[in-house]
């Protein structure tokens, strides 16, 4: 009998995460917990195409301050991935070359609501729709929407916190 073994379900949590706050950290300590993902990647993304809110120069002391944010948290790991990637880096890109270089790895894309709001914006959106799951935290502000036919994606009934990078470097008098 033939037995392959279950791909590892990794949630993808792509961002600039400048800076990782609290909020990003219990959303995947919640999918773990839950068992939405076996694991999550914090993937820091030099630059995203949408935003202006990441210098690319800093995306290595980003990473640190998110290597530093999980170190006693099991499951849930920093990610250089999108820093090999040309910038600025495509979540659609970056996942078709992360699914091919670890083949026992079923990626699940993390993404909050105002990202759905401008999801077919995204390069290559109907490729994340067809191939990945997409769990979808909502956000203040944010329709929260799926639209209909989107089969793969989940709105998660996830506790809400009111916080997020933008508030926090306006706080700090970074933006």
């Amino acid at each position: 009998m033939n037995t392959f073994p279950m791909p590892i379900r990794t949630g993808y949590f792509g961002g600039s995460f400048n800076p990782i706050h609290e909020g990003h950290v219990r959303l995947a300590e919640f999918l773990r917990e839950t068992g939405l993902v076996n694991e999550v990647w914090f993937v820091v993304s030099p630059q995203n195409p949408l935003k202006a809110t990441a210098d690319p120069a800093d995306a290595s002391t980003r990473l640190q301050a998110v290597r530093d944010a999980l170190f006693d948290h099991k499951g849930l790991l920093a990610s250089d991935f999108e820093c090999t990637m040309p910038v600025p880096s495509y979540t659609s890109d970056c996942l078709r070359a992360a699914s091919a270089r670890f083949p026992n790895r079923e990626f699940v894309l993390i993404i909050g609501g105002d990202n759905l709001d401008v999801f077919t914006r995204w390069k290559d959106y109907q490729y994340l729709l067809a191939h990945h799951d997409i769990l979808v935290y909502p956000r203040p502000g944010a329709t929260n929407t799926v639209p209909h036919g989107w089969k793969r994606v989940k709105l998660l009934d996830a506790p809400l916190m009111d916080i997020s990078s933008t508030d926090i470097r306006k706080a700090r008098g970074l933006d």
